[in-house]
């Protein structure tokens, strides 16, 4: 038997507990892994709560990350007692998920653990550090050096936007930091940032096109949110969009992508292929230190994941939160 997080919905309603379960429960995969550690992560709290369609089967074991210990695999790829990391692929969606002391899996959805890195430092990092280093790739890739201005990061206490902060500011830019906590700025000063803005001077409706600001952005927010954002963009530059925490709606026009050249960079965590898995987790593990995991990320047990989740959803929760599954 087995500890799990598990989301049912049936004629009685929808609900999530923690629960012992038998093994069998889990679905057929090449590798089985000893879980060591997941996280929290802000899909899983709109799962846990039902506050947000992600489950697409029940029942469901949620936790879109893990990293644990090989125990079998079928797969040449892995042997026992390899460590290994898992982002995405439906895992916590259509397939079981991290949030339980044991997972069955696809060898093909797995990397190996960075050597510079320990299973709690990976899960510090999780979804949220991987995807900030895949948004600060993708302004690179579309030429938005330091040198070109300040950098806007929105939902800046939440996982992506504490990393974001992070890695930026570690790269040489200049971080404008936009939350709707001003009591957390010191900690945002902490993470890197240069100046915090209260999210209200974006999050309203705007001009289709307003005066040239920043440099790039990495946004999690989306809606008017994200509108305004690219409307405040400089000439060239580049927004890396990769959540929806206002809304999933952009009501902005074409104005900045024609007249300045704007790009917006949809950037997607889930389906990555491996070798921009592989690259972004090896310069996450290059470039943050273990004190800047510390501050960012917190830990809590199985369970306390209920009670977490429902916090998350409130705006109570800082940064990172690591769920440990094996003592």
């Amino acid at each position: 038997m087995i500890k799990a997080i598990v989301i049912e919905k049936d004629e009685q309603g929808y609900r999530s507990s923690l629960q012992e379960i038998n093994e069998t429960f889990l679905p057929e995969g090449d590798t089985d892994v000893e879980v060591l550690y997941s996280t929290l992560n802000y899909k899983d709290a709109l799962a846990i709560t039902g506050k947000g369609p992600v489950v697409r089967q029940f029942p469901m074991i949620p936790g879109i990350d893990l990293v644990g210990k090989v125990t079998k695999s079928k797969s040449d790829k892995f042997s026992p007692d390899d460590l290994v990391l898992l982002n995405g692929f439906g895992v916590g969606e259509t397939h079981m998920g991290g949030l339980a002391e044991k997972a069955t899996l696809n060898s093909d959805w797995l990397i190996p653990l960075p050597k510079k890195l320990s299973p709690k430092q990976a899960m510090a990092i999780g979804t949220a550090g991987y995807t900030a280093m895949l948004c600060v790739m993708a302004l690179e890739k579309n030429g938005v050096t330091p040198d070109k201005g300040e950098i806007l990061v929105t939902g800046a206490n939440g996982g992506v936007g504490s990393f974001a902060i992070a890695l930026l500011a570690k790269l040489g830019y200049q971080v404008v930091a936009s939350t709707g906590r001003a009591d957390q700025s010191e900690y945002l000063h902490t993470l890197g940032a240069n100046e915090v803005l209260d999210r209200k001077t974006l999050s309203e409706p705007g001009r289709p096109l307003a005066k040239e600001r920043w440099a790039g952005a990495i946004d999690s927010i989306g809606s008017h949110t994200l509108a305004n954002i690219c409307a405040s963009i400089k000439y060239g530059g580049t927004v890396a969009a990769c959540g929806l925490a206002q809304g999933m709606d952009l009501p902005s026009t074409v104005m900045p992508f024609i007249l300045r050249g704007v790009t917006l960079a949809g950037v997607d965590s889930v389906m990555r292929p491996i070798e921009d898995r592989i690259e972004a987790w090896q310069r996450i593990a290059d470039l943050l230190s273990d004190a800047t995991l510390n501050e960012i990320s917190h830990t809590i047990s199985l369970d306390n994941v209920i009670e977490t989740a429902n916090k998350l959803m409130n705006g109570q929760i800082r940064g990172r939160v690591i769920v440990e599954l094996s003592k």
